[in-house]
């Protein structure tokens, strides 16, 4: 006789999983699978930036493995943990100048598969130049765009993946920031077209480049050319 459509007598079976808690069931059950977490080390002065950012990366799944203060503080932390990702101040004590960079290129000497994220105040860029020709697994963010939660993450993930990444307002040219800077002192485009001797066509080709270039797609509901100058302010 065919099984098809028979009625079979019911069984209740205990199987014990992976973990050794006995749970009814008919098949095994398994734990599930743990995701790795990747190390970060944290370098920043601003104690209360530093803990928002290692909670922010706690909650997302990386492993904060320790936090630092200074420029001999991340070089121990970094050389006893040797993490995949170090995020850095480029200005720590005790001179505020550049030692996190110092520090980003003594670790990308001796750990080159760390990677490395350097975080300013203001645009630097020179500095920025110079940290990113070192290679892959490094960005260079501005301070502000710490509060945009999504954005810091995908950054973090993406460089510790292996990608570079470089902060929107370092791409501008010379001449964009001069039209963006004197958008920021409220002159209009004719305004600016006057100031630096060009037609007030080409100033509103750069004003559409710097929107383009900062991310700043068109929309109903905020004014982009306001949202430039306060991007603008913001890294001064």
């Amino acid at each position: 006789m065919s099984a098809v459509g028979r009625s079979l007598p019911q069984t209740s079976t205990r199987v014990v999983d992976n973990r050794g808690v006995p749970t009814p069931s008919g098949t095994p059950e398994t734990a599930p699978e743990s995701r790795w977490a990747p190390r970060v080390v944290l370098a920043d002065d601003d104690v209360l930036l530093r803990e928002g950012l290692a909670s922010l990366l706690d909650r997302s799944g990386f492993d904060v493995v320790g936090q630092a203060g200074d420029e001999a503080g991340l070089l121990a932390l970094v050389r006893s943990a040797q993490p995949e990702l170090a995020i850095i101040d480029i200005r720590m004590p005790p001179a505020h100048a550049t030692e996190g960079l110092r520090a980003a290129r003594v670790i990308r000497e001796e750990l080159p598969g760390t990677a490395i994220i350097v975080l300013s105040a203001h645009v630097e860029v020179e500095e920025a130049m110079e940290l990113l020709a070192g290679g892959e697994r490094t960005g260079y963010l501005l301070k502000s765009r710490v509060t945009d939660v999504a954005e810091v993450i995908e950054t973090v993930e993406r460089i510790t993946a292996g990608a570079s990444v470089v902060d929107p307002s370092l791409v501008l040219s010379p001449r964009e920031r001069e039209v963006l800077a004197l958008m920021a002192g409220g002159a209009s485009n004719a305004g600016i077209a006057g100031r630096i001797f060009v037609t007030e066509g080409t100033v509103e080709k750069h004003v559409r480049s710097i929107l383009a270039r900062l991310d700043l797609p068109e929309s109903e509901t905020e004014h982009r050319r306001v949202l430039a100058v306060l991007r603008y302010l913001e890294a001064r």
